[in-house]
C-alpha cells in the first residue's frame, strides 16, 4: 500500500501521527518510522497489535504503508516536512475508524472477561500506556477497540541481550491499568491467552516485521536473530504468566 495524500497531522503525544489517504482509497492513521520514538515503536505496534488480534480482541487493520521520497515536498510546515523526509520507505498505518470516540472509564462498563484479556495482554507485553490518563482505547459501533501499542515491549530499548535478560521480570505498572478494576477473570484470561498464543502464532506474528525495520532498529544484527529474541522473550513471558497474573490480581485487590 502506498500513501497518496497527507490529510492532516494528529497532534497527540510526541510521535506526530497523521491522517493520510492511501492508493486503496481508504483513510489511515500513519505512524512514521522517522518519529522521535524510532522504528522500535513501530515494531512494538505491529507485534502487540497482531497478538491482540490473535486473542480475538478488536484492533484496527494494520498495514505497511510506503512513503515516497518526493512525498511532502510541498508541505509548508518544516517540522512535518522533516518527519516525512525521515520516514521514506515502509511505515505503519492503522485503518481509520471514522466516528470512533475515546473510551471513558467513568462512563462505560467493560465485561470482566474482555477487561481481563486486555489487562493480561498488556501485562504480557509490558505495555505501560493504557492508563486512565491515556487509555489508548476507542469505542466504535459500541465495541471496544485497542490502539497505540508503541510503548509496549519497552525492554527492546535495552542492550543487545535484552531478550535473554528481560523475559521474567515484575511489571508493577499494571496497577495503573485503566481496566484493572473490571478485570475479575484474569486466571481464565491466562488460560485463554496461553492457548491462543502458541509458538507457531508467536513466530508468525514476529515474522511480519519488515527486515528494513529490523536492520534500522538493531544495526549489524541478523534479522533471524532479532526475530528469535522477540519470540524468545514472549515465550519466556508466557511461561511465567502465573507470576504476572498473580501480580495483577494483587494490584487489583489493592484497589478495593
Amino acid at each position: 500500500m502506498a500513501v497518496t495524500r497527507y490529510v492532516t497531522p494528529l497532534r497527540e503525544g510526541g510521535s506526530l501521527p497523521a491522517l493520510v489517504e492511501a492508493d486503496d482509497g481508504f483513510l489511515y492513521v500513519l505512524k512514521f518510522r522517522g518519529a522521535g520514538q524510532g522504528v522500535k515503536a513501530l515494531i512494538a505496534e505491529l507485534i502487540v497489535g497482531e497478538l491482540a488480534r490473535a486473542l480475538g480482541l478488536r484492533v484496527p487493520e494494520l498495514v505497511l504503508a510506503g512513503l515516497d521520497a518526493a512525498f511532502g515536498r510541498s508541505e509548508a510546515d518544516e517540522e512535518i516536512q522533516d518527519l516525512l523526509r525521515a520516514s521514506t520507505g515502509q511505515n505503519l498505518a492503522l485503518h481509520y475508524l471514522s466516528g470512533a470516540h475515546t473510551f471513558d472509564p467513568l462512563g462505560r462498563a467493560v465485561p470482566p472477561a474482555l477487561a481481563s484479556l486486555v489487562v493480561w495482554l498488556d501485562a504480557l507485553t509490558l505495555n505501560v500506556d493504557r492508563t486512565a490518563r491515556n487509555t489508548n482505547l476507542l469505542v466504535w459501533h459500541h465495541e471496544l477497540w485497542l490502539i497505540d501499542h508503541g510503548a509496549a515491549l519497552y525492554v527492546h530499548h535495552a542492550g543487545p541481550d535484552w531478550g535473554r535478560a528481560s523475559g521474567v521480570r515484575p511489571f508493577p505498572q499494571i496497577k495503573d491499568h485503566v481496566l484493572l478494576p473490571q478485570a475479575a477473570e484474569l486466571v481464565a484470561a491466562d488460560a485463554l491467552g496461553r492457548a491462543c498464543l502458541t509458538p507457531a502464532v508467536l513466530r508468525a506474528v514476529v515474522a511480519l516485521v519488515p527486515d528494513g525495520w529490523v536492520g534500522e532498529a538493531f544495526p549489524g544484527a541478523a534479522p533471524a536473530a532479532v526475530r528469535g529474541a522477540y519470540v524468545g522473550f514472549l515465550e519466556t513471558r508466557l511461561a511465567a504468566s502465573a507470576a504476572f497474573v498473580h501480580e495483577a490480581n494483587a494490584a487489583r485487590d489493592g484497589l478495593v
